[in-house]
């Protein structure tokens, strides 16, 4: 069993992630600004946020695994990147893993294609947070650290919007958008968070970035 503590546990992703854990027999420290995921078993909510340090260092030392499930940006703003570098000195000082919620936009849609955010058809709505969150994955990448760090795409399609079911079935890739027979790029809040966790308890991609879509 891990100790594995959640920023951004009460939205989808984290939600998700949270759950699959919780399922798994792991210990989970659900973070959010407010404090108010649903105590259960196994599940303690705290109140808090990325940007105080001191709780990010304290929840790291009492973790295996930091996941950060919360948005690149905030009002068309980086949000997430200035933080990479306390996050992985934290991480880095409490001994733990690091696993981060990106986005899909980074992802190329063929081999030496351009980036996903980077085609005609990507909404400009999400741009914002999807340039963020290609930052954070740069910034990641270039970054002189030990910590084994992963980062996760989900597929084009992934969110609230379009909840989808538990299937168990997947596929995963590197850095090339998945697609299936028809073109369309999805997976399930809860397929991902099976992909997340079985990357947690199966360590398999050690300072990179995997996508898992059907």
């Amino acid at each position: 069993m891990a100790v594995i503590t959640v920023f951004g546990a009460t939205g989808y992703a984290g939600g998700h992630i949270s759950d699959e854990a919780l399922r798994r027999g792991h210990e989970v420290v659900a973070v959010n600004r407010s404090g108010s995921a649903e105590a259960r078993p196994g599940l303690t909510p705290v109140a808090g946020s990325l940007e105080d340090e001191a709780l990010v260092r304290d929840l790291a030392a009492k973790s295996d695994v930091l996941v950060v499930a919360v948005h690149g940006s905030v009002d068309g703003r980086p949000f997430l990147l200035p933080l990479v570098p306390s996050l992985l000195k934290a991480a880095a000082e409490g001994s733990a893993r690091l696993g981060v919620v990106g986005g899909a936009g980074s992802l190329r849609v063929a081999e030496g294609g351009p980036l996903l955010l980077d085609t005609p058809e990507f909404p400009d709505a999400y741009k914002a947070e999807a340039g963020s969150h290609a930052r954070v994955l740069d910034a990641l990448r270039a970054a002189d650290t030990d910590v084994d760090w992963f980062y996760v795409s989900p597929a084009a399609e992934f969110g609230a919007w379009v909840p989808g079911e538990r299937t168990g079935t997947f596929r995963l890739g590197r850095d090339i958008l998945v697609t299936d027979a028809e073109g369309r790029s999805f997976v399930s809040g809860a397929d991902y968070a099976i992909a997340f966790l079985d990357e947690i308890d199966k360590p398999a991609h050690h300072q990179a970035r995997f996508t898992v879509a059907y």
